[in-house]
């Protein structure tokens, strides 16, 4: 039995659902369905951002060893306009943890993009930090050449009847559409492994 370490925030963990509703849960009942030999471990912290994942992840991997380590962190660092570069180095710095202690690990970088119209807040500078949230994560992931989650909570984003009454959480029904989001490339890293090619 192979390790899928999920590494994230509140969107990974469920905020205030059963655990048996977030994503990762979702997505152990699919590798199962499907025989695959792998374990999903939820390592999602509410409230969690990049310096505190680049801070948690040294003991979350020396009780885990992950064949894949799926890294979905920074919309706590959005919510509260850390600049992007800080962002993109704890990420960057989470990376080469995972690399140098696991280095046939396969990684998975989970895009995401600021969760607010700032546009209401007028100027020019809430735009371009947008942008460049948007952009760090494409970035990192061509950069270490890892497989990419473009956006996770495409489909999600602004459906007030996927969300949670504070309107930024997904709901279960919403962690349906992350762990389908997730699995179009997760889904693949998984078969191919099994292949022999991953």
């Amino acid at each position: 039995m192979q390790n899928i370490i999920f590494f994230g925030d509140s969107l990974t963990a469920g905020y205030q659902l059963p655990a048996s509703a977030a994503f990762p849960t979702l997505l152990q009942a699919r590798i199962d369905a499907l025989q695959l030999p792998y374990k999903a471990f939820n390592y999602g912290v509410s409230g969690e951002t990049t310096a505190g994942g680049r801070q948690r992840v040294a003991s979350v991997l020396a009780r885990q060893q992950p064949d894949v380590f799926v890294l979905e962190l920074g919309a706590n660092d959005g919510l509260r306009g850390i600049p992007v570069r800080e962002t993109t180095q704890n990420l960057q710095a989470i990376i080469d943890q995972v690399r140098q202690k696991y280095p046939t690990a396969r990684i998975v970088l989970v895009g995401l993009e600021f969760p607010f119209d700032l546009s209401a807040l007028g100027g020019h500078q809430y735009g371009r930090y947008a942008a460049e949230f948007k952009a760090l994560f494409r970035e990192l992931a061509d950069h270490n050449r890892m497989d990419f989650v473009p956006f996770l909570l495409q489909g999600v984003l602004g459906q007030r009847h996927l969300n949670l009454p504070d309107g930024v959480h997904p709901n279960a029904a919403g962690q349906q559409i992350l762990a389908d989001n997730v699995w179009a490339v997760l889904g693949g890293v998984l078969q191919a492994r099994e292949k022999g090619q991953g």
